[in-house]
């Protein structure tokens, strides 16, 4: 039902704590910093919201930490212009939608590792949950008025790869999975293992360093250049099914299959249609997100409290 750009926006709800959670913690009464027609946000929501966007562990100048906050400041407002035009329209997340998407995100992770992550964030799940039916209000609200009323064209897209052909010139590629163990030692007793038949994928997943070891060390298809030079010396020079010797880069001791090849070509309309339907909805989309959010803001009341920051 979204789009990119709505899913975007929808984790930077997210990432912002809501008013009411600053409320039930029993914080003192904030100035206004931001009122978007009937909806307000403090300076201390504000505050908290901006810190939680912050890269951890970075130091930042007073001019880029400035830039920062007048950029996420621009964000907060275009949420509050999103959220009272829900209001106005009379747009709810119902109840089965909300456990909906609740559920969902649930079993993205392993047992127990879902509070852990609100943990981290100290934030209670009856917090998660308002920020969840909010991020979902404003997809919802989107959806209705921008994204329902967009549509691309068979037209649109033969004659967007006709004018650029060139885009669809897909270079050689190779399909590969790796091993990745932390010495030479490791590394030879693995191939050993390999060569006496054992199951490439089978064998990364047991032993494998690499986060991609998950999925037997399958690296997928790419070309030249889309990894270190190491990997690229070797996998292109190998045959489909035969496995390489220990290669050595700074990410440790790695073991190559290759799978598959695909020889250099370009892609013909029917092959790289739904990637220019993607590119052109998605186009399409933000131009006009970008209007739609220029018309609110052009009726809307906002009132800015500069002095505050």
């Amino acid at each position: 039902m979204c789009s990119m750009r709505s899913k975007t926006l929808l984790v930077l709800i997210f990432l912002c704590l809501p008013l009411l959670a600053c409320k039930e913690r029993g914080e003192a009464a904030s100035p206004v910093l931001i009122r978007v027609e009937n909806r307000s946000v403090s300076l201390e929501q504000f505050r908290r919201e901006f810190a939680n966007t912050l890269p951890v562990g970075q130091e930042l100048s007073a001019e880029e930490k400035n830039q920062l906050e007048r950029a996420f400041l621009v964000q907060v407002i275009d949420r509050e212009l999103t959220l009272a035009e829900a209001e106005r329209l009379h747009v709810q997340v119902t109840p089965a939608e909300l456990e909906q998407a609740i559920q969902e995100y649930r079993t993205e992770y392993p047992d127990g590792a879902f509070d852990e992550v609100l943990k981290e964030r100290d934030i209670s799940f009856a917090e998660w949950r308002q920020e969840l039916e909010q991020g979902l209000l404003v997809e919802k609200v989107m959806h209705q008025a921008v994204d329902a009323r967009i549509a691309v064209s068979e037209p649109e897209v033969a004659n967007y790869y006709r004018e650029n052909r060139d885009e669809f010139n897909r270079p050689e590629q190779v399909r590969a999975r790796q091993i990745v163990v932390g010495s030479e030692e490791e590394g030879q007793r693995v191939l050993g293992l390999l060569r006496q038949g054992r199951p490439f994928a089978a064998v990364a997943k047991e032993f494998s360093l690499s986060p991609d070891a998950e999925e037997g060390g399958d690296l997928g298809f790419f070309a030249r250049g889309q990894m270190p030079p190491e990997f690229d010396q070797v996998v292109f020079t190998l045959a489909p099914g035969r496995i390489s010797d220990l290669v050595h880069s700074e990410y440790g001791y790695h073991i190559f299959l290759v799978e598959e090849r695909r020889p250099a070509q370009r892609l013909s309309l029917e092959q790289a249609r739904a990637q220019i339907r993607e590119q052109l909805l998605a186009a399409k989309q933000e131009q006009a997100y970008q209007a739609w959010l220029q018309e609110l803001r052009s009726r809307a009341k906002i009132d800015m409290k500069w002095s505050l920051l």
